[in-house]
């Protein structure tokens, strides 16, 4: 669904995802408004899907989570309950920020957060053990250069 936004709602998001625990006050005064009209445009935003759930970012390494692996699957199974039976694992396993599936050469890409590689075979052998798969890579990311949740408004 596409929603009409004006500049002001823009600002407003803009500022959300810039720090969604702002008072209603300092939102309205960045965006040069007032509370009210400020609340009724979140509130729309929010009914019309534009704002999901509000979460808080955790430092994953401050919490031991020091190993991000992006997992690269290739299946030869392609049949829909071979499909029902992946994503169902994936979508139970914690260790799993991000899964998509690509056009391409690979089939699926996981973002798997754990403490170390240790934990990481942990969770790969408990993925194929649910899973059949063709071909598995498990790439080690050295450093995060830049991670974001912002849309660039």
């Amino acid at each position: 669904m596409s929603v009409r936004l004006d500049q002001v709602d823009r600002k407003i998001l803009s500022e959300l995802q810039e720090d969604a625990s702002q008072s209603l006050d300092e939102i309205a005064k960045k965006v040069g408004s007032s509370k009210t009209p400020v609340w009724n445009r979140i509130r729309k935003l929010r009914d019309a899907g534009v704002i999901g759930a509000q979460t808080v970012r955790l430092d994953p390494e401050a919490l031991g989570f020091d190993a991000c692996f992006f997992v690269l699957i290739r299946t030869s199974a392609h049949e829909k309950e071979w499909q029902d039976k992946f994503l169902t694992a994936v979508r139970e396993r914690p260790e799993v920020q991000e899964a998509h599936r690509l056009a391409g050469d690979i089939d699926y890409i996981l973002k798997v957060r754990v403490e170390n590689a240790r934990a990481y075979d942990k969770f790969y052998q408990a993925l194929i053990s649910e899973v059949r798969v063709h071909n598995v890579t498990a790439l080690l990311s050295m450093e995060e250069i830049k991670s974001t949740t912002a849309l660039p408004l």
